[in-house]
């Protein structure tokens, strides 16, 4: 008996099912806390150079100060990273004059002043990360992401090694461990380590806690499953609006962030083991024991479990399947550089950041909701692949039109860029993978490898200041149309270590990778 039809049996999507899927919602809502709280983390209030007194100044006004210190922008505000090496006292009689020897211009020499108006206090405050050191402070989201690439190559293989349920706790105390240990950090250096190492771990979570739920999911209900954890991801975006605009000062924000996954650690008691990783395993009574307690809750009756030792090992060496690797790592990197790309901007969007985030978050809910009903209509590959060819258009058409009309295209390419990042978990889920975990941490590798590098394409600005946006577009555009080349999954049974999709058998048969005869 396949583990699909014992699903049947014991009711694949009763209370037991709900109680879990809830559950661990939990730690999903708690992720993009951390994946996008680079925003408020690392954010560069307005600033200027750190001006030293002088007796000169003493019936002098702030406004003066700067006016005689600090050289304008053509727009008439004061640069960031520039003063004068004299004080321009002539400029009190004028303004409007500007001094025509840059000679006397210098970077900043005693520091900077920051507004705190906004932000009691941010890493670019407490270690001066601006000007020259700009790009250390963009490298704090690379730095977090590149943790999260290496914890998709690490739980991916633990997970199949050791559990899903014993390696998503793992995750989870390490994401506290480190995630404390960042808001304690003394130096950049150790906020950087610390915050890779917290990637490390909340990889962990992201890449095990949608798999650990779906597996217990029937074909019928997964891809609303899919939509329901997805929407937590979206209130976990509103929630972190909500907690950065109560606390303004990083060390704190950071704490407030991290503290909700111990309240997932102790939900995560009532949450089984995977019975399908069990079985696969050779546990078949533990997975007994779990599918006797979903069958009662549910309230099915006893049935009977029987291990079956297939292995396809082989199929990863066929061309079909090297083919499915390929687009889907190329999908994954594009769904991922581009939501972050878009997430990592709020200063873009011509609103109040807490605003913009807020907005972000609840934007996706109705996306998701208009997507689910498309999947069911029209499909997944279809669905996917589209959603991310309009995300890259929204994102390249904010080049050409007004600044005025651009905030609502950016809005709706965010809401659609939103849509893609289940889709792709639901693609990913259903191609066969003999060593499913393994295929998501594969999968979850390129996702985090397009995260790592998306914040760093901001600093292209430099070169041209519309070259981000036609990067984001560009490789959007480019990994949508790969996505045409994946298999449909809608549908479709979870391929197990007993089975293969029937639709991908025959394909391997007609290539000629496989006896015609299925064992």
């Amino acid at each position: 008996m396949k583990f699909e039809d014992l699903l049947l049996e014991i009711d694949g999507f009763g209370k037991f099912q709900i109680l879990i899927l809830f559950i661990l919602c939990l730690p999903r809502m708690n992720l993009p806390m951390h994946f996008l709280l680079h925003n408020f983390l690392a954010a560069t209030p307005s600033h200027h150079c750190a001006i030293p007194h002088q007796e000169a100044f003493v019936n002098l006004t702030t406004e003066e100060v700067l006016l005689i210190s600090i050289p304008r922008e053509p727009d008439g505000t004061f640069k960031s990273c520039e003063m004068f090496s004299q004080p321009q006292f002539h400029l009190l009689l004028n303004s409007s004059l500007q001094p025509e020897n840059n000679s006397i211009i210098q970077e900043c020499q005693h520091g900077w002043v920051y507004d705190h108006s906004q932000f009691t206090s941010t890493i670019s405050t407490q270690w001066d990360l601006v000007c020259e050191q700009r790009g250390l402070n963009q490298a704090t989201a690379t730095f977090f992401f590149i943790g999260v690439t290496m914890g998709a190559v690490v739980f991916g293989y633990l997970s199949d090694r050791f559990g899903r349920k014993a390696m998503l706790l793992l995750a989870l105390v390490c994401a506290v461990i480190f995630g404390m240990l960042s808001a304690a950090s003394v130096s950049y250096s150790m906020l950087a380590i610390t915050r890779t190492l917290t990637g490390v771990a909340l990889s962990g979570v992201s890449l095990i806690v949608l798999p650990l739920g779906m597996e217990w999911v029937d074909v019928e209900h997964r891809t609303f499953s899919g939509i329901l954890t997805s929407m937590f991801w979206s209130i976990g975006n509103m929630l972190l609006a909500a907690i950065a605009y109560l606390v303004r000062e990083w060390r704190w924000l950071l704490v407030a962030v991290t503290g909700p996954c111990l309240l997932s650690i102790v939900c995560l008691w009532w949450v089984p083991e995977s019975a399908r990783w069990l079985i696969a395993n050779g546990k078949v009574k533990r997975a007994h024991r779990h599918l006797l307690r979903c069958a009662r809750m549910n309230g099915r009756k006893d049935f009977a479990v029987s291990p079956e030792n297939y292995t396809y090992i082989t199929l990863f060496r066929t061309p079909v399947l090297r083919k499915i690797s390929l687009c889907s790592g190329t999908l994954w990197f594009g769904v991922a550089f581009s939501y972050y790309g878009m997430s990592m901007n709020l200063t873009g969007f011509g609103l109040n950041m807490y605003l913009s985030q807020f907005v972000f978050g609840f934007i996706e809910i109705p996306a998701k909701m208009i997507m689910y009903v498309l999947v069911n209509r029209v499909g997944r590959r279809q669905s996917q692949a589209w959603a991310l060819i309009l995300t890259g258009l929204c994102i390249g058409a904010n080049i050409v039109i007004p600044r005025r009309f651009s905030t609502y295209i950016k809005i709706e390419g965010r809401g659609r860029g939103s849509t893609h990042l289940f889709l792709a978990v639901l693609c990913t889920t259903t191609v066969p993978y003999v060593s499913r975990q393994n295929g998501m941490g594969y999968s979850s590798f390129m996702a985090r490898l397009g995260g790592a590098l998306a914040p760093l394409v901001f600093l292209l600005d430099e070169v041209w200041r519309s070259l981000p946006e036609v990067t984001y577009c560009g490789v959007a555009v480019c990994c949508g149309l790969v996505a045409f080349l994946l298999p449909e999954t809608l549908h479709v049974r979870l391929p197990e270590v007993s089975s293969i999709l029937p639709s991908t058998w025959s394909l391997l048969r007609e290539a000629g990778d496989i006896p015609l005869r299925r064992p």
